[in-house]
């Protein structure tokens, strides 16, 4: 794991390192990209797909030494399928690339729970040896290296392209292949019936700002020369740290090199490593402005990525049992992770998609509780929101529920969620109000006013909430929801829906100004809620 140093072997001819056999390309309506290696700038070289009749011309460019050029092809429109092989020429030589697939190439990429891998899972010995049957579908890692300058290619391959097998998917613990990257792939794979490329880039423990360029930091007022935030309220200095966990350098060295590739989409699984001060209250920037600034940089790097990619997330998940009491950190994230919205897409993060997990707790896991074992959920929701969002496949709603007004009566709290919504209702606890003495006060998110108010009745579209936990000389002013380290147990999240017995994700509310002095007011979900 240590620094990388760009090496190109001088004066070779050869396919840029996460080119090889048993690649997927992306597929129409998309162009597929193709470079590599060639020792003299100005060289023209032909390139031909086996089996199509159209040739191809590249003209070597200029490269980064004197006696190293760089060639690039974009592909006509390749409909899914193979395999064929690729065969580039030069004078006296050739190069080629064989079984390649076409299909939809995915980028996966976070910290440790997307580095998680399948042979750490619940079930692993079974989804292993289930994974040779997907033959479409093909995997490749990148290996952990991290640069303080933009590399053009990557220094080190983990696991070349390769077809599913127990080995590939299950080398070992926090080696390849990602759990939440290959069960999402399947399960894409079984949905769509086209190949599937898996691209994981990873790194335990890393913060958003290391898989960040110097440009999208910029937008957040973070600056690589002297790592200092000047968005933040009240100004704050970041303390630089070392190595991969520094500005920008696990996306010089890990997704930087793969820009010229096309792709359909990426997930991510992150956010852990920024739920400390001060860094949590950055994320509602830190992360928007990543995935903006991967989307433009794919896009114009390749020429043919949408500039408006997918771009799915996992919300954090539970960590451990003494942390249920735990309001800040984690829950800031959770919500941050949405740009303060409390959902995806939005206005904010367009095309973006999320999987919630927060009632899969796994207390008792071996690699400790911050790493669940039940990647297969995360997985499946994950599929539902992406096929909505990703691929304008739906049969309904795909998001959990949340309620759209909130009315104070007596002692009772009554929030309404709506007629789209079937609510099943799994235990009584997870809401909590703001009581003040001033029915115009404000409440922070962090104020020791918040009281845990239980459920008292139900039905398919609505719950009641006992007021009376505000003592008769105080007002409610606040409402929330599942605002802890660790909510719930094992799939005893409060409200999930019928429909797709997806959980109701964490929210936060505040009464508007002008509500009066009862808790009685329609949510507004089209603008963020910041929190105070």
């Amino acid at each position: 794991m240590e620094i990388s140093k760009q090496s190109i072997t001088a004066g070779r001819f050869a396919f840029a390192s996460y080119y090889n056999d048993h690649m997927v390309l992306q597929q129409a309506p998309q162009k597929a990209v193709i470079w590599g290696y060639y020792p003299d700038a100005g060289y023209r070289l032909i390139v031909k797909v086996h089996g199509m009749e159209k040739v191809y011309s590249a003209v070597v460019n200029p490269g980064p030494t004197a006696d190293e050029g760089i060639w690039s092809i974009t592909l006509d429109p390749i409909p899914a399928g193979g395999p064929y092989t690729i065969n580039v020429f030069s004078e006296s030589t050739v190069i080629s690339i064989t079984d390649v697939l076409f299909g939809d190439v995915w980028i996966c990429s976070g910290q440790s729970n997307m580095q998680f891998t399948t042979y750490q899972i619940f079930n692993a010995s079974e989804e292993l040896a289930a994974s040779s049957k997907y033959t479409a579908i093909r995997l490749f890692t990148v290996a952990e290296t991290y640069s303080p300058t933009p590399l053009t290619d990557l220094a080190k391959v983990e696991e070349q392209w390769s077809l599913p097998n127990s080995t590939t998917v299950g080398q070992g613990p926090w080696t390849h292949f990602s759990a939440v990257c290959w069960l999402y792939g399947k399960l894409l794979f079984e949905e769509l019936g086209y190949p599937i490329g898996l691209i994981d880039t990873n790194w335990g423990g890393t913060p958003v700002e290391a898989w960040s360029s110097p440009d999208a930091l910029a937008k957040c007022g973070l600056r690589f020369d002297s790592h200092s935030v000047s968005h933040a309220k009240p100004k704050r200095k970041y303390t630089p740290l070392e190595g991969p966990y520094d500005l920008s350098q696990l996306w010089n060295a890990m997704v930087n090199p793969l820009l010229k590739m096309t792709i359909y989409g990426a997930i991510w699984y992150q956010g852990e490593a920024d739920s400390a001060e001060p860094k949590m209250h950055m994320y509602n920037c830190t992360f928007p402005a990543m995935i903006d600034d991967w989307r433009a940089k794919f896009s114009a790097q390749s020429g043919q990525t949408d500039p408006g990619f997918p771009f799915g997330f996992v919300q954090l998940a539970p960590n451990n049992p003494v942390s249920q009491d735990i309001r800040v950190g984690f829950p800031d994230v959770r919500w941050h992770q949405t740009a303060d919205y409390g959902y995806v897409p939005n206005s904010r993060m367009k095309n973006v998609f999320m999987a919630v997990a927060l009632d899969l707790p796994d207390f008792d896991s071996p690699d400790g509780s911050i790493h669940p074992r039940d990647k297969q959920d995360v997985a499946y929701r994950l599929l539902l929101s992406g096929l909505a969002v990703a691929y304008n496949k739906t049969s309904g709603v795909y998001n959990g529920p949340l309620p759209a007004a909130v009315s104070q009566s007596g002692g009772s709290v009554t929030l309404n969620y709506g007629s789209e919504w079937q609510l099943q209702i799994a235990n009584n606890e997870g809401f909590e109000v703001c009581c003040s003495n001033n029915p115009l006060g404000s409440c922070k998110y962090q104020d020791p006013g918040w009281t845990e108010a239980p459920v008292i009745s139900s039905t398919s579209v609505a719950v009641v909430l006992n007021g009376t936990v505000c003592s008769s000389e105080k007002y409610i002013i606040g409402i929330r929801y599942a605002w802890r380290e660790s909510p719930f147990e094992f799939k005893k999240g409060t409200i999930y829906s019928i429909a797709n017995a997806l959980p109701a994700p964490p929210f936060i509310s505040f009464k508007p100004q002008n509500a009066g002095s009862t808790f009685t007011y329609t949510f507004d979900w089209s603008k963020p809620t910041i929190l105070p």
